[in-house]
Formats: C-alpha cells, sequence, structure tokens
C-alpha cells in the first residue's frame, strides 16, 4: 500500500476525563487502555497514516452545567494532540447539546481557534434525535460553514436486553434511528453543505432502506426512491462492518466516495484485526480499494490530504 489509511472513526479517551467519569459513575463503556503510545502502535501496526480523533459520547448523562466545560477540556486535549503529531491526527470537536448556545459558542472556538475537522454529534442526546426542531440553529451554522459531521451512537432508551449490551445491537438501531429522523425532517434536504458520516456501517441503513422507504406513514410525500436516495447522501465508516456479508451491502448502497475506513480505536481493540482482514482480502478494485482506505477520507476532509 503505498498510501496509509485514514480512520474517521477513532477514539481518544484523555485521562482526566476518563477518571473524572469514573469517579462520577458515568463510565459504562468497555475498559480500555488508552494512550498516544499504544494508539500509534496500532496505528503502524494496521497502516494507518492519520486517525481522526472523536471522543466517544460516553459522558451524555453529564448535568447541564458539567456539559460545555468538560466539551472544551476534551477538545483542546484533542487539539494539543494534532498540534503535536499533525501528520498522524485530526479531531471532531464534541458539542455540549442539548445546550443550543453552549454548542455554537463551541462550533465557533473548535473552528476559529482549535483548528478542528469536523463536530462528533451522538445520534440522540438524552432521547432526542437529531431532527428535533430546537436543534436547527447549530445545523444552520455547520451548513454555514460546510461542515463534517460524525454520528456516533449512544444506545436507544430504555434498558439493554438482558446479556446484550448496548454496543452490541441497540447501537446499530440508534443509527438508524438518527438516519431516519435527519431524512424525515428535511435535515439532509435543506443543509446540503453538511457532510454527515454514519458510524458502523450506518446500522442497518444499506441492507433496509428500501424497506424503510416504503413507509408512507413517515415521509409524506416523498417516493420510495427519493427516501432512498437521501439515504444515500450520508457517508458510512467500515468500524465492525467490513465482513464478508455487511461489506457486499454497504459497498452496493453506498454512493462512490462515501465509504470511508474506521476502526473503533480503543474500545474495538481486539476485533480491529478480524475486520481489516475481511476488508484487505475482499475483492475490489485498486481504485475502490484506495478509496474506502485513504482517498475518500481525504477528498471530505483536505487538510489531511
Amino acid at each position: 500500500m503505498s498510501h496509509g489509511r485514514v480512520d474517521t472513526h477513532h477514539h481518544a479517551l484523555p485521562p482526566a476525563y476518563r477518571n473524572w467519569l469514573i469517579e462520577k459513575g458515568l463510565y459504562k463503556a468497555r475498559p480500555v487502555n488508552w494512550s498516544i503510545p499504544r494508539t500509534l502502535a496500532m496505528m503502524d501496526e494496521h497502516r494507518i497514516q492519520t486517525a481522526v480523533l472523536s471522543v466517544a459520547p460516553i459522558g451524555l448523562h453529564l448535568d447541564a452545567a458539567d456539559q460545555a466545560p468538560k466539551a472544551r477540556e476534551v477538545n483542546e486535549f484533542a487539539a494539543e494532540v494534532v498540534k503535536e503529531r499533525p501528520d498522524r491526527f485530526g479531531f471532531f470537536a464534541t458539542l455540549p447539546l442539548p445546550n443550543v448556545d453552549a454548542a455554537l459558542e463551541e462550533i465557533r472556538v473548535a473552528y476559529d481557534e482549535l483548528g478542528a475537522d469536523g463536530v462528533l454529534i451522538p445520534t440522540n442526546v438524552h432521547g432526542r434525535y437529531l431532527g428535533d426542531a430546537e436543534f436547527e440553529p447549530v445545523f444552520e451554522e455547520l451548513d454555514r460553514r460546510s461542515a463534517v459531521i460524525f454520528t456516533h451512537p449512544t444506545g436507544v432508551g430504555g434498558q439493554p436486553a438482558p446479556g446484550i449490551p448496548s454496543y452490541v445491537a441497540d447501537y446499530l438501531l440508534d443509527t438508524v434511528r438518527s438516519a431516519i429522523d435527519l431524512v424525515r425532517t428535511g435535515r439532509t434536504q435543506r443543509f446540503r453543505n453538511l457532510k454527515i458520516i454514519l458510524s458502523h456501517g450506518g446500522g442497518f441503513v444499506p441492507f433496509a432502506a428500501h424497506r424503510m422507504g416504503t413507509a408512507p406513514v413517515v415521509w409524506g410525500d416523498m417516493t420510495t426512491e427519493q427516501v432512498v436516495e437521501e439515504f444515500r447522501t450520508f457517508y458510512f465508516d467500515t468500524a465492525l462492518t467490513a465482513s464478508p456479508s455487511s461489506l457486499p451491502s454497504l459497498l452496493a448502497f453506498a454512493r462512490p466516495g462515501h465509504v470511508l475506513f474506521g476502526s473503533d480505536w480503543p474500545f474495538a481493540e481486539e476485533e480491529i484485526p478480524y475486520y481489516t482482514g475481511h476488508l484487505d482480502s475482499y475483492a475490489m478494485s485498486d481504485e475502490e480499494r484506495a478509496g474506502v482506505n485513504y482517498a475518500n477520507a481525504q477528498q471530505l476532509i483536505p487538510r489531511i490530504a
């Protein structure tokens, strides 16, 4: 491979933030051992040249007073990492939703002062999905900046099914719910400057887009074909998705240039070799492989090129 991969689904877990979450009883994620040296070693092992850092939205249930300062804390941390190694890292800024005013201020700081490459927005915020009318000013400002939005699932409301952690199945459903909400509320149509990435191959959007598009009670006057085409405006990462059954569906559904490499480091550390192995062995053209590995992301985020 003449070019290293660009990893758009790649998490950082700032130690101070992690310890604070544990103290608050808010850390529910899988235990991980995250550090910059371990991250760089993993990147070299899997031929990843550049990783776009994001802090997984594991602190969504923070008190309102904590959200804005904690978002600033993790964004400044990520910006320092990028400053030290701009050749190896970029970052998506965390926004303190549902506080719209604080989110707008964080967008300003992230882009104008910290040099963010985009923003991370969870698929739902306390049960409110991304088409919520109150979030309109945030989307207007992001559209003005032609932003890249990385959406990350948090799990649907209610208790997980017995013996099935949320990240195993509920995360996929939450991504699908958010995608439907963005399309049915017209967000994807009104804000064409936005580039929205759906995590984990879009959940089951590629597999079920036509089925979901045949529900007139959801779509009103939109035809199934129009709904499907709106779903295809999204970008999709390959994190936990480059399997023998899901990868063909994703590549068949997504628009050319809309599939991005993703690892889900460090939370999927044990699974990464499995999925990168399948991706490397999957039959595709040299151009398509280069696109998935790095070229599509470089087109999406020119700075990292």
